[in-house]
């Protein structure tokens, strides 16, 4: 959840740069005047950061402020981490099949969890394992630039590495 922007008289700033109900910068003004302003509309003054001196405030309805907010946060939340998993002995084709499939998730802004599982004497041979994973990724990186999210680590059952599109 996201903390509520300071609103109306909680804004502690002396001066604002406002910004009026039609996204018009109007300038520095004094806070108590952008409030007036903002009481005669019957909308709210809302400081919409506090990193800029003077802070920024926005004459809106704090109503559809908030929930344009929420509907922003949950859009950038949506990106899912979908699967590709990989066997010690996969054949180059079958790498470039899942290769193809990782590229419509990373294109669809999805991440993409690369696995690769490993059974009785292959858990012996993990130095070609990574080989296979790292082969993978370099197939990858010819179809769509792509940056690691979390490092091929070695788990249990074999190895895991996440990948989102740059």
């Amino acid at each position: 959840m996201f903390k509520k922007p300071p609103i109306n008289n909680q804004i502690r700033a002396a001066q604002v740069r406002l910004i009026d109900e039609s996204d018009r910068q109007v300038g520095v003004v004094a806070l108590k005047d952008a409030l007036e302003m903002a009481w005669s509309k019957k909308l709210d003054l809302v400081q919409v950061t506090d990193k800029a001196t003077p802070p920024v405030a926005k004459i809106v309805d704090f109503g559809k402020y908030l929930y344009n907010l929420q509907k922003k946060e949950k859009s950038v939340r949506t990106s899912e981490v979908k699967g590709i998993r990989l066997t010690y002995n996969i054949s180059p084709h079958d790498m470039e099949t899942r290769a193809s499939a990782a590229v419509k998730f990373l294109e669809k802004g999805d991440r993409v969890k690369i696995e690769l599982r490993l059974r009785g004497r292959q858990k012996a041979f993990g130095n070609l394992s990574k080989e296979k994973v790292e082969q993978f990724l370099a197939i990858l990186e010819q179809k769509v630039p792509c940056k690691v999210e979390k490092e091929l680590k070695r788990e249990m059952g074999g190895f895991n590495m996440i990948v989102s599109k740059k």
